[in-house]
């Protein structure tokens, strides 16, 4: 049976109850629970202090830029569309500057806000970048609202700004990142490779242990210049292949039908076309780097351990990596456990030559999102268990979870930190953990200058066992008895 339902003083339909919970608690009497008292409401945000004057915001989009300014500067018109041409930037840096504008807060919308950005701050302004999450206001979105909303709250200092390497990391960074496309488009081309050989029932993926190797690139090339003799394709096997000729002979017998010859040619085409571009890449990199400021001192790069020396994999720089950012930073970051030049140029083209960005340890990984998220109240946890890492995309972070998942295994002491974390929580939580670590290394090395010293496995074990012995005695202690080593041990 339906509720009986009446009109409020508005005409609105409800019935008593619904109208009961919308009625406005009294003046100094406790409201319902999860309510505040009208006396203790915040206040408003006129009242607050303004700490940016001459604040501006800037709404993006593809098109078009929705500026807003105070409305003291343009009482006729305080905010204004713009298109986003590079004459239409011109007229926004214009119009701010007349209307006295020093600092200016954007949304980071794709990547439509780097030429305005860059534009503005060649051009003396103050600017940073919003992420979304800390303007969501309203519920009814419009452009005008959210350029206004982020100048008013650009205004009160409410506002914090993405962190920007400085611009000739930038360079730097647009390199690495074009040279991570151009592999991941050549990686695209080995599976179809192999699904063109797959379709033709040859099984060389099967018997080989890298398609793209000696061997592997010996039969393709063979069979798309017309050997169909799979004894004679077999005959090309590398004296290091595992698999004898026979049985390489024997995942050679295919179809051979044309449409997929077609499709392999194409494909191992296309993948030497983009490793052509990727040694390209790689040229303008070499140079690049070459112009930074030497900050090593004059002092000769100690030679890598044993361990170390290894050879490069067909995606990493040809050119001396290593010498190159020992150059750039000062310091040798290769000489980290699990961390190879490769991995350190991907990291420096992130986070640049120092970390005055971030004032301490703490602040950079929190930024790498590679600590627990905090989400506490009154003092207590909300959430039973252990709480989870922000989930991002930062592309520092998932080069150190790489660099951490070689280390599992591995004899320093890192690795006994890891195994140690994996037995208790699981392997995720301990290829995390290990990144954080890594990190902490990292920043401190850029920011003292100071080498890595790795103590080994056997000495982080006895450490931790030293560890436990002690708060195992300090708690027998409490319990008034007393801990004592035995003859066996």
């Amino acid at each position: 049976m339906s509720r009986k339902k009446s009109k409020n003083k508005l005409g609105v339909s409800g019935n008593k109850k619904s109208l009961a919970v919308r009625q406005r608690p009294s003046v100094g009497k406790r409201p319902r629970r999860g309510g505040l008292p009208v006396d203790n409401a915040p206040p408003p945000i006129e009242s607050l202090k303004q700490v940016n004057l001459n604040a501006a915001g800037i709404d993006i989009a593809s098109n078009v830029h929705f500026v807003a300014v105070p409305k003291d500067r343009d009482s006729e018109n305080p905010v204004r569309s713009f298109g986003a041409f590079t004459a239409d930037l011109e007229a926004i840096a214009d119009w701010l500057a007349q209307c006295g504008i020093e600092t200016v807060a954007m949304e980071s919308t794709g990547v439509y806000w780097i030429p305005l950005f860059e534009l503005l701050d060649s051009r003396g302004f103050q600017v940073i970048l919003v992420e979304p999450s800390q303007i969501k206001k309203y519920r009814r979105k419009t452009d005008v609202l959210d350029c206004q909303w982020i100048q008013t709250l650009h205004t009160f200092g409410l506002l914090t700004g993405s962190f920007r390497p400085a611009d000739q990391i930038i360079v730097l960074r647009s390199y690495m990142r074009q040279r991570e496309m151009l592999v991941k488009s050549a990686a695209q081309h080995i599976q179809h490779m192999q699904k063109a050989m797959e379709q033709m029932n040859l099984k060389l993926s099967e018997v080989v242990s890298d398609i793209l190797g000696v061997t592997g690139m010996s039969i393709i090339d063979a069979i798309l210049a017309g050997q169909r003799d799979p004894e004679k394709l077999a005959k090309l096997r590398n004296e290091k292949c595992k698999n004898d000729e026979a049985t390489i002979a024997l995942a050679l017998h295919g179809n051979w039908r044309e449409e997929h010859l077609f499709s392999l040619r194409q494909a191992l085409d296309l993948y030497r076309y983009y490793h052509k571009k990727i040694v390209e890449v790689d040229d303008q990199i070499e140079v690049y780097m070459s112009q930074f400021e030497d900050r090593s001192g004059g002092e000769p790069l100690a030679k890598p351990p044993r361990a170390k020396q290894r050879s490069k994999t067909a995606n990493e720089p040809k050119f001396d990596t290593r010498r190159l950012l020992y150059e750039m930073l000062g310091v040798d970051l290769t000489t980290i456990d699990g961390m190879g030049p490769h991995s350190v140029l991907q990291i420096v083209s992130e986070i640049g030559i120092n970390v005055d960005a971030f004032p301490t340890e703490k602040h950079f990984v929190s930024w790498l999102s590679l600590c627990p998220e905090a989400n506490k109240s009154g003092g207590k946890k909300q959430k039973k268990g252990k709480s989870p890492t922000h989930r991002s995309s930062n592309r520092v972070a998932q080069t150190l979870r790489v660099c951490a998942q070689t280390l599992i295994q591995s004899k320093c002491a890192l690795g006994a930190f890891g195994r140690r974390l994996r037995g208790r929580d699981g392997a995720a939580s301990a290829i995390t953990a290990i990144a954080r670590k890594l990190a902490i290394i990292v920043y401190t090395m850029i920011k003292t200058g100071r080498a890595y010293m790795d103590i080994g496995a056997d000495a982080y074990n006895g450490r931790f066992k030293e560890k436990l012995v002690a708060t195992l005695r300090r708690r027998a202690c409490d319990l008034g008895y007393d801990l004592m080593a035995s003859d066996a041990a």
